[in-house]
């Protein structure tokens, strides 16, 4: 299998296998007008089993989503087919409407204009509680 390198563009890189679909539709890559490639468990010596996407053109990648569903991964920015910034991505400490609250007598699922936001409780099981109401975000 061939994938060709990318000229200027973004690589995830080091995403645990079997989470680059999520990662794929959260940030919204099915609406980019570029090519994106998904690799899918491609062989690693860290890891096992990876997943990588290529995209193929530059544009503002939302961290918190990407450290929320997987803080494994590694941002590498391309510029003229070389790495120019090369990043970890962390779990972040809150999460502000990237998910909703479940709880239906939440302040956030009566009021819609209040920001849906989640304060991490427990970094070591990641593990986020709304703001509002205390309820535990289930991936």
């Amino acid at each position: 299998m061939k994938i060709d390198s990318i000229k200027n563009g973004i690589v995830l890189d080091h995403i645990t296998a079997g989470r680059s679909m999520a990662i794929y539709k959260n940030l919204g890559l099915d609406k980019l007008d570029c090519s994106v490639a998904i690799i899918k468990n491609v062989k690693s010596e860290k890891m096992g089993k990876k997943d990588i996407i290529k995209i193929d053109d530059q544009f503002t990648v939302n961290l918190d989503v990407i450290g929320y569903l997987d803080p494994n991964v590694t941002v590498c920015i391309i510029e003229d087919g070389k790495i120019v910034k090369k990043y970890k991505v962390e779990l972040p400490e809150t999460l502000v409407n990237i998910a909703k609250c479940k709880n239906p007598r939440c302040i956030t699922s009566i009021e819609q204009e209040i920001d849906q936001v989640f304060v991490l409780t427990d970094k070591e099981n990641h593990v986020y509680r709304c703001k509002y109401c205390e309820s535990k975000l289930k991936k």
